[in-house]
């Protein structure tokens, strides 16, 4: 098993920043990709972005690119989720996920095996 738990949400301008942290804890060397997702009101959850792999390949989703950035620190275990020129569509809860080894490209929900409970982030206009 493999727990996370998410930290790092608010309250932000248009136009700011934050970031997310998921901390790692239990059997995280079997988790072979990190991903963010988010779900607003109303909306189906949604990939956000993930690095998978031991050469921590990258992939985002379009509405994020350029402005969000996903990183790792193996030493703590933490996964960060860097956001930058945040917009009011960026508004929802974010979920960490840990996914174990599949021939997969970690890009849905159903292809991760571990959540968080979720931060808010709220981006107000």
């Amino acid at each position: 098993q493999v727990q996370l738990v998410e930290s790092g949400g608010g309250l932000v301008q248009a136009g700011g920043s934050l970031r997310l942290s998921c901390a790692a804890s239990g059997r995280t060397g079997s988790s072979y990709a990190m991903g963010w997702f988010r779900q607003a009101p109303g909306k189906d959850r949604e990939f956000v972005a993930r690095i998978s792999g031991p050469g921590g390949a990258t992939y985002y989703a379009d509405s994020v690119k350029g402005r969000f950035t996903i990183s790792t620190d193996n030493a703590k275990n933490t996964v960060y989720l860097q956001m930058n020129s945040l917009k009011p569509e960026d508004t929802a809860v974010y979920y960490c996920a840990a996914g174990r080894y599949r021939r997969s490209y970690y890009l849905a929900a159903h292809e991760y095996d571990y959540w968080g409970q979720g931060t808010q982030v709220t981006v107000s206009s």
